[in-house]
């Protein structure tokens, strides 16, 4: 018996569908260390994905607000940073996706951006939820490290309860011990179960949390196996933070793949995608 789900709920984001087999790419530099580079990242990500006819959505965080140290960079804050996604995505067209932390950042991030993105570490917590939801927007909820795929049933309940079910599960890794993450890839059919689109989150799956004494570590060279193991079995989106040169990245170069390699990351995982896309449509007709 196949795991593949037909998704119950897709969502309509500009004149393309999330959850319509299609493959969503969701990339972009993990902190918004400037509009230059926001600009640079957004431009040369919407061409390799228009030439693959792929939907993309531009990713930057306005605030790192869970840096390990109090020390590291954070960001530009709120009200500059939605000034320039919001001019990046007039500028560009790309629609935008960027993270709150707190209920109070969603409604004047929802005037902004087009996906909300509620961190990992507060999956759970039901204002930061229904704050977002309230916006409209899709939300996109990273598993927390610690929780059984299957409980993210609970964090969707709380947005759909809130008045707006247009949300999307995403898998950033598990703990598995200090500094380490692991990906356990029967979580995601498990949480496609759930009737919702699921997102692969490549970068934040090889971080090692802490791992470099106050900041984190990881190796982005894992991301491609990775991504590839996740096409295959079966996800709506993939999320991957990128870099022109990520080892001079103000947060998490050591994840960040290369701007330069984001072409060959996309082709791979798009040919395991529509391969494993059409052996669901062969095995649907018999």
């Amino acid at each position: 018996m196949s795991l593949e789900t037909q998704m119950e709920n897709r969502y309509r984001l500009g004149e393309r569908v999330i959850g319509d087999g299609s493959l969503t790419v969701m990339a972009g530099p993990c902190s918004l260390e400037s509009l230059e580079l926001g600009m640079t990242v957004a431009r040369a990500m919407k061409a390799l994905c228009e030439e693959r006819g792929l939907l993309y959505v531009f990713k930057a965080s306005f605030d790192k607000a869970n840096r390990t140290s109090i020390h590291t960079w954070r960001g530009p804050g709120m009200e500059k940073g939605l000034s320039q996604l919001a001019q990046i995505k007039q500028e560009v067209g790309v629609p935008i996706l960027t993270d709150i932390h707190e209920s109070c950042q969603a409604e004047p991030t929802g005037r902004v951006a087009d996906v909300i993105q509620i961190p990992a570490f507060l999956c759970r917590q039901t204002d930061l939820l229904v704050a977002a939801a309230k916006t409209g927007k899709i939300i996109n909820i990273k598993k927390a490290q610690f929780l059984a795929p299957e409980d993210m049933a609970y964090a969707a309940a709380k947005c759909r309860e809130a008045g707006n079910d247009r949300v999307l599960l995403c898998e950033r890794g598990t703990t598995m011990g200090y500094h380490r993450l692991v990906v356990d890839m029967t979580g995601l059919p498990a949480m496609r179960e759930l009737g919702y689109p699921v997102m692969f989150d490549a970068t934040h799956s090889v971080q090692r949390p802490g791992g470099l004494g106050g900041m984190s570590g990881g190796d982005y060279r894992l991301a491609l196996p990775l991504a590839r193991g996740a096409a295959a079995v079966g996800i709506d989106a993939i999320f991957a933070e990128t870099h022109p040169d990520p080892k001079s990245a103000r947060s998490d170069g050591p994840n960040m793949i290369p701007l330069g390699e984001m072409g060959l990351f996309l082709d791979q995982i798009l040919a395991i995608h529509n391969a494993r896309r059409r052996l669901f449509e062969a095995e649907s007709a018999q």
